[in-house]
């Protein structure tokens, strides 16, 4: 996820300030897994509060997410010249997971803007900062 001052995806949505986040989902992420992270997300405190620390979260500032499926997040480049994308889950499992990871963000009142799942697209932003995290859901890692 990236701190945004702007962001747009084409074919979907923009947004103004906020988070673009880059979803990346493995074969053997779930439900609960994605419910989860959304959750994370948006407690995370990675905006700037009035001292110029990293006190406030998406859901202090109000700021919206675009959100963007990206299976090549997942790949695995450690043997050879051509990345394996093996680990990556099938579209008929992410893209439940990845409206599963979109509804909660809404429910916890983000607004959220998209990407088209499954399509190729542009991706502008304007990140903020710059700020750039990593968060996952698996054990021992960001």
């Amino acid at each position: 996820m990236q701190r945004v001052s702007r962001a747009r995806v084409s074919p979907g949505g923009a947004i103004g300030k906020g988070l673009c986040v880059l979803l990346g989902l493995a074969q053997s992420d779930e439900p609960a897994m994605a419910v989860e992270l959304a959750r994370r997300l948006v407690r995370l405190r990675i905006f700037e509060g009035d001292g110029g620390k990293l006190d406030l979260s998406l859901l202090d500032t109000g700021g919206a997410a675009l959100v963007v499926s990206q299976f090549t997040l997942i790949a695995d480049t450690r043997k050879g010249n051509r990345p394996s994308f093996s680990g990556a889950a099938r579209p008929e499992l992410a893209k439940p997971l990845y409206e599963t990871f979109c509804r909660e963000l809404e429910a916890l009142g983000v607004p959220v803007e998209t990407g088209v799942f499954g399509t190729r697209m542009e991706l502008e932003l304007l990140n903020d900062g710059p700020v750039t995290f990593i968060l996952s859901s698996a054990p021992g890692a960001g």
